[in-house]
């Protein structure tokens, strides 16, 4: 299922604006498409992630107090006091969003941006038939540890220098004055720039800079843990149980870092699938191995059975019929039905008539109960007969071989 990025335009934009877009496959290696359009005229998908740039969000780092995360309201009332000091704009204009797995007692990023701003665009896109699953930021900051990185973005006559370290993100113009402001850069400082101003950033920066597309960036920042659709844009409990579950599963199924963990898995389900097949061709094997001997010894016994159809049913028809050519008694003879049934009956039951026809016995005037017939059925079945009530007639006859 391909998935797709759309980008925010910033504020103050229409919202009949144009967003940027991108269509990735499923696995994020082929990018599809790409473009901007308006809503009603975007890609459609199940699955739509929007980015927020970086100008339009501002980070904050904090340590929530215990007792913050009790529920919604109470955790969005302490970062307005918290947060009430560092904002330009006032705190109810403004969405937060904590960082993934924040917790009380430790030091917690927090992205803000211009709610209506971003509530617009969330509700322009839906509006247009593309349900919203994720919300993500351009940038984050650096995870503890891990090294500073720099990416040029933007246009020619609008050049940008995004910084992310382990304290926030910091966006720059993409002069000497911003560099001037961001410091001097280490050499080994991971640096990326956009096609449109990478010779500009290389002229900078005195040295050769990669190359990123924008589409690549979204699908990078996708794969962040990041989704700032918390409190009113996520309102419900179950809604941020969702998405947080489908982020789980994205990144399972299409991670590079769970790639072995997927082949390992697809390997094991088709050893299993060989197995099983192995294991079915083997019992199939050993009963037609034993349906051959069954008609071998069918065909050797009595050489006049030219086909064979139910070996079991025909042998016993060829023993019934060479024990009637010697003379002999088989069970559906009414002498070993008789002598079975005297040692069945319960004391004094005896028949008033008896019918006996094509290996069937008929007896009248027994009289018994429903747990006599069963009894009786039960001790005639281990001989071999099978028995039955209708009314008062009772029915003996031989059980056909299996």
């Amino acid at each position: 299922m391909p998935v797709l990025f759309v980008t925010i335009p910033l504020p103050p934009a229409p919202p009949g604006g144009e967003y940027g877009w991108a269509v990735w496959s499923s696995d994020g290696r082929k990018l599809r498409s790409q473009g901007s359009a308006v809503p009603a005229l975007l890609p459609t998908s199940e699955e739509v992630t929007l980015c927020v740039p970086a100008a339009a969000l501002s980070w904050h780092q904090l340590t929530l107090p215990q007792g913050s995360m009790s529920s919604a309201v109470r955790l969005r009332s302490v970062l307005n006091g918290l947060l009430e000091d560092r904002l330009l704009d006032e705190p109810e204009q403004l969405h937060f969003a904590l960082e993934p797995d924040a917790a009380v007692g430790t030091p917690v990023w927090v992205a803000a941006c211009n709610r209506i701003w971003l509530r617009s665009a969330v509700q322009a896109i839906e509006g247009a038939g593309r349900r919203v699953t994720r919300i993500v930021p351009e940038f984050t900051p650096q995870p503890a540890g891990a090294p500073t990185m720099a990416f040029a973005i933007g246009e020619p006559d609008d050049p940008r220098l995004v910084i992310c370290g382990t304290d926030g993100v910091t966006l720059l113009p993409l002069d000497h004055a911003g560099l001037a402001l961001a410091g001097t850069l280490p050499e080994s400082t991971p640096t990326l720039a956009e096609p449109a101003v990478a010779e500009l950033a290389e002229s900078l920066l005195q040295r050769r800079v990669p190359i990123v597309k924008p589409a690549a960036r979204w699908l990078q920042a996708s794969r962040s843990a990041w989704d700032l659709a918390q409190f009113d844009l996520a309102s419900t409990g179950r809604a941020r149980a969702s998405k947080k579950a489908a982020a789980i599963w994205r990144t399972v199924w299409h991670g590079p870092q769970w790639r072995a963990a997927r082949w390992g898995v697809g390997v094991l389900v088709v050893a299993q699938l060989i197995g099983i097949n192995a294991w079915a061709w083997k019992e199939r094997s050993a009963l037609e191995a034993k349906r051959t001997a069954v008609r071998s010894i069918l065909t050797q016994t009595f050489p006049a059975v030219q086909l064979v159809v139910d070996a079991p049913v025909q042998m016993a028809r060829e023993v019934a019929s060479l024990q009637q050519a010697t003379g002999d008694v088989s069970t559906n003879d009414l002498e070993p039905m008789l002598g079975a049934l005297a040692t069945s009956l319960p004391p004094g039951r005896i028949p008033t008539a008896i019918d006996y026809n094509a290996g069937q016995l008929r007896l009248r005037g027994l009289g018994l109960k429903t747990e006599e017939v069963n009894n009786i059925a039960g001790t005639l079945s281990a001989r071999g007969y099978s028995a039955r009530s209708e009314g008062d007639l009772f029915l003996v006859q031989a059980e056909t071989p299996r």
